[in-house]
This record gives C-alpha cells, sequence and structure tokens, in this order.
C-alpha cells in the first residue's frame, strides 16, 4: 500500500439514503430520483429472476 493511495478522495456515492437534500438544486433532485428509478428496476428484476429460479426448482422437486 502507498501512501499516495490515502491522500486521494475517497468517491462519493451518487445517492446516499437519509442524506439532506436541502442543498441540492432541482435538476439534482431529478436525476437522483431518475438513478432511483432505475435502481428499482434492477432489484425488481433480480427479485423476478430469483424467484422463477425458485419456482422451477420447487417444481421440479413437487413432481
Amino acid at each position: 500500500m502507498s501512501f499516495i493511495d490515502d491522500d486521494r478522495p475517497q468517491k462519493k456515492a451518487a445517492h446516499e439514503i437519509g442524506s439532506d437534500l436541502a442543498t441540492l438544486s432541482v435538476d439534482e433532485l431529478k436525476a437522483r430520483v431518475e438513478l432511483l428509478k432505475t435502481e428499482i428496476s434492477r432489484l425488481e428484476a433480480e427479485a423476478a429472476r430469483k424467484a422463477s429460479g425458485r419456482s422451477a426448482a420447487e417444481s421440479l422437486f413437487r413432481s
């Protein structure tokens, strides 16, 4: 590990749940809403994929 890496600023998350929104502009708020909508869609798709895999496994073992 190099001491040079310690001086680099940490990359801030695009949105932190519960963070103060008062300092954000309308455009920044809209961008975060879109970011979160995209993440929700991604989470729902993964949940559906896992549920269908589980359903397939359950039907295989019920037969």
